[in-house]
């Protein structure tokens, strides 16, 4: 008896079995397996690589709105250059251009360190003074360092990015602080902007200026000032909405206005970004993770005819 009960149980099982198929696989969504990942582990592994999370990635994916910081000043990283001395062969000075909304003053230092709190120490100074020297409000304006203060690019040991214990020491460091007239000294609210940069030797033996960072200095904190790729061709369309390149990368009609962090490509308008948040979690440009979106509101006006 019992091996027979034991035989039918078998045989029903088996016959389940036949008339219930296994489930098929996970639907795709986008190229990316829906249900594959969770909001606790969005980094799943399966056999095909890491599977980010799709359904719950709306959970996961931040958006944020650009907050405006006032910059009175600003150096042009571009323009930065060393120029012969002519005066004083073999040393170079250094020139570029810069903006400013206020008057202020430029400091410009040689191997020097910069600390948690902003201050800056010149590492080297008994062998390389630092200079400072006044700007008045202006755009466009042009900097260059006075005859007999520059560098002689053969005395020196390093000219890349060292370290002294934890803090990095920068062969090259501009500060350009504003002052302006209805403020003093010792206001808490003055603004700076500081551009640490290495020298980088070319093949004909010049030097080239190579910045590796800005930072902003506003009412006691620091930002660390990045490029967003694409935001030039969201503020340079005309102003008829006939743009070149400044529409979004997916629907091609909207203009862009969010930036993918970490990799700051700026490709999106806020409806299909709000689409990715729940379809995907890649960025459209590079296809690197998103961790966030940052919403940057950039301003057209009309140009005069």
């Amino acid at each position: 008896m019992g091996n027979i009960s034991s035989t039918g149980r078998r045989r029903h099982r088996r016959r389940h079995h036949h008339h219930h198929p296994p489930p098929p696989p996970p639907p795709r969504h986008g190229g990316v397996d829906v249900g594959s990942g969770s909001a606790q582990n969005p980094n799943l592994v399966d056999g095909h690589g890491v599977i980010p999370s799709c359904v719950a990635v709306s959970s996961v994916v931040e958006h944020e709105k650009a907050v405006t910081i006032r910059n009175d000043v600003n150096i042009k990283k571009e323009t930065l250059r060393m120029e012969p001395d002519l005066l004083n062969p073999p040393h170079f000075l250094l020139a570029f251009t810069f903006d400013a909304t206020a008057p202020g003053c430029i400091t410009v230092m040689y191997f020097a360190k910069e600390t948690f709190d902003g201050e800056l120490i010149a590492v080297k100074e008994s062998a390389l003074k630092q200079i400072s020297m006044p700007f008045q409000q202006g755009l466009c304006q042009k900097f260059r360092q006075p005859s007999g203060t520059g560098i002689e690019f053969s005395m020196l040991e390093e000219t890349g990015v060292t370290k002294e214990g934890d803090i990095e020491v920068y062969p090259l460091v501009l500060k350009a602080e504003t002052r302006p007239s209805n403020r003093n000294e010792t206001d808490g609210n003055l603004s700076s902007q500081i551009t640490l940069a290495s020298f980088e030797k070319r093949e004909t033996g010049e030097y080239k200026v190579q910045v590796v960072k800005q930072v902003l200095w506003v009412n006691g904190k620091r930002y660390e000032l990045q490029e967003i790729y694409g935001i030039g061709n969201a503020s340079d369309g005309d102003f008829d909405g006939h743009d070149s390149g400044g529409e979004c990368v997916i629907c091609l009609s909207e203009p862009r206005d969010i930036t993918v962090l970490p990799c700051r490509h700026m490709c999106m308008c806020s409806g299909c970004a709000n689409l990715l948040k729940v379809h995907t979690a890649k960025c459209p440009i590079c296809r690197h993770p998103v961790e966030r979106l940052l919403e940057i509101k950039v301003n057209k006006e009309p140009t005069s005819q």
